[in-house]
């Protein structure tokens, strides 16, 4: 909500976003009156796909939001190619992808404005809460209004100068994150490298056992990126049922999920814009198929065996 405020998102302006993220990628820019435009993923990766991208701009784009979907970084080069050549803004929606890096290049650094999650399931976690990252001094300005009432100044910078006035000169939110959970987070970037590596041997072990295993793949992994795998998602065989899948699992006491119910599909959307099915082909088809696999730090090696195990005889 912050960067599109930022942005002077508003009526008319379109923001083009994937289907297959969280509802609130999309929400950000309703709450400032504009209109999500779905473009599809690709079926390897399910991340934006460049060239549906391209094909869904139109003389009211402002901006293009990439999710980096599981904690694998979007095809960034191309999607900077296509903001300079349309002059659109470029956001990451990294809420999945602290840690991670493309093409050597650290997520935080390879879009305009980039948003981080410190969701208690997230790599850091504060409770609940986030942060934007910018190199643009006047948006960094806007969104600190914005967080504030619309304030011009905070309470630390009054302090500073010696003043007491303060002045709001826009309509804002009190977004501040607490200094309680601002702690709470600090005390945790020390272990965030560990975290990452843990993730990463977890994911090589799903990998390893699943190498062979017939109707289960999981998503594809570019080799220009160091994937941060905030999930470890992986896509059943058409000759299975996910539903099926997710309830011998669930019984069995692994804690699987499905992550997402494409944006486009649902009420508020179809509602709202009158999308329907169809028109993110390769998001839907991936939906029908996807399921995600117990992806922590914490998770002990005989745990991670125990899960092993238990896809391989439910799909088998």
């Amino acid at each position: 909500h912050g960067t599109m405020s930022a942005l002077e998102i508003g009526p008319g302006d379109e923001v083009i976003v994937p289907p297959m993220t969280f509802a609130a990628t999309a929400n950000c820019i309703v709450f400032q009156g504009g209109r999500p435009v779905f473009a599809d993923v690709d079926p390897d990766t399910l991340l934006l796909d460049p060239a549906q991208v391209e094909a869904k701009i139109t003389p009211r784009t402002k901006a293009i939001i990439a999710v980096d979907y599981t904690g694998h970084p979007c095809d960034y080069d191309a999607l900077r190619a296509i903001a300079d050549r349309h002059d659109l803004i470029l956001v990451a929606d990294a809420c999945h992808s602290l840690g991670a890096r493309y093409r050597g290049r650290p997520v935080g650094s390879l879009a305009d404005m980039t948003v981080f999650s410190f969701h208690p399931v997230k790599h850091i976690a504060t409770g609940e809460g986030g942060m934007v990252v910018t190199d643009r001094a006047d948006w960094a300005r806007r969104l600190r209004m914005f967080r504030n009432h619309g304030i011009t100044t905070d309470y630390r910078e009054r302090e500073k100068s010696g003043s007491w006035f303060y002045e709001m000169v826009e309509l804002g939110f009190n977004y501040r994150l607490t200094d309680i959970q601002c702690a709470l987070g600090l005390s945790q970037m020390g272990k965030l490298p560990a975290w990452l590596r843990r993730r990463r041997e977890i994911a090589a072990a799903y990998r390893s056992a699943f190498a062979a295993l017939a109707g289960i793949q999981p998503l594809a992994v570019r080799p220009e990126v160091e994937h941060a795998y905030h999930l470890f998602v992986v896509r059943l065989g058409r000759k299975l049922d996910r539903g099926e899948v997710f309830r011998h699992l669930r019984r069995r006491g692994i804690g699987v999920n499905v992550h997402y119910i494409p944006v486009h599909l649902h009420a508020f959307y179809r509602k709202r814009l009158g999308t329907r099915p169809g028109e993110c082909p390769a998001a839907e088809a991936a939906y029908g198929q996807i399921i995600s696999l117990p992806m922590f730090a914490g998770l002990t090696n005989d745990d991670l065996s125990r899960v092993i195990a238990a896809v391989e005889e439910v799909v088998t």
